[in-house]
């Protein structure tokens, strides 16, 4: 059955016909009321869903580590290139992969199977993120010269193919790379240096508060003075925590003899080897 309702009157004989084009009666104010209020939300609703979808990409982020990782690396190498240029970023960024995977490796070895994925920050370098870094002082130690040790093996990478190709490229990349792993063995606030530090004797890392003042006054720029500060509170904490003692504490610390030698002796031997190391890929630039 048709609704007539708004159809107009049929014509009578008293009436004229309707003329073709002549519009019917307007829709009432309810209708009218809400197509008006139908445009003005049609772009709220669309924000809605591009917030709805966006909200489910950051839900998905941390169960996407390879996406992590990556965005973060592009990152940084764009930010590097700025200051030297595309390839040299490009391999710089790669030597710190290698260097953070070390981190993930031993974490896992260690039992650690929490730790996420390496995040990298232009200019910072790079971490990976645990709720622990083993049971003890000893598998801290192990932990934190994974990196160095890797990424040492990284840069050698680099030698070889330098001296497979005469590159200069890769002689500065070397350079880099082992600058870069020696300067984290700084028994110093968060660098992998006091993660070995805390396996031999936590005095150790006044030497490197010392080193890196040392630093502070010999080349003063943003992001020295950004790790010392962050440092100098990683420090504080940690002595806080050891002055404040317990059980788990004591535990924690109370490691074997036999193991302060090893990871002693592994911990000299990498600085003397990364020095050597720098010296032998040392390319002096001409102005």
């Amino acid at each position: 059955m048709t609704d007539d309702r708004w159809l107009p009157p049929r014509a009578t004989a008293s009436e004229p016909p309707a003329v073709t084009g002549v519009p019917g009666p307007a829709p009432p104010r309810r209708e009218r009321a809400k197509g008006w209020l139908g445009k003005l939300l049609a772009p709220l609703a669309a924000l809605v869903a591009l917030a709805s979808k966006l909200k489910a990409l950051l839900l998905l982020l941390p169960k996407a580590p390879f996406l992590i990782t990556s965005g973060s690396m592009l990152v940084s190498i764009a930010a590097y290139a700025t200051i030297w240029g595309w390839t040299f970023a490009v391999g710089f960024v790669l030597l710190l992969l290698v260097h953070e995977y070390g981190h993930v490796i031993q974490l896992r070895r260690e039992g650690v199977h929490d730790a996420g994925a390496p995040v990298f920050i232009p200019f910072l370098g790079a971490l990976v993120w645990a709720k622990s870094l083993g049971d003890d002082a000893a598998a801290e130690a192990r932990v934190g010269l994974a990196g160095p040790v890797l990424g040492s093996i990284g840069a050698s990478v680099c030698v070889v193919i330098y001296a497979l190709t005469g590159d200069d490229l890769f002689r500065a990349l070397a350079f880099t790379g082992f600058f870069l792993n020696l300067f984290n063995l700084l028994p110093f606030g968060f660098l992998d240096g006091a993660r070995a530090a805390a396996a031999l004797s936590p005095w150790v890392w006044l030497l490197g508060v010392a080193g890196m003042v040392i630093l502070v006054l010999t080349f003063p720029n943003p992001i020295i003075i950004l790790i010392a500060v962050l440092g100098l509170y990683e420090t504080y904490h940690r002595f806080r925590e050891l002055r404040a003692g317990g059980e788990a504490v004591r535990r924690y610390y109370a490691i074997s003899r036999r193991n302060r030698i090893l990871i002693g002796a592994t911990y000299l031997l990498l600085i003397a080897a990364l020095v050597l190391a720098m010296d032998v890929t040392h390319l002096q630039r001409s102005l």
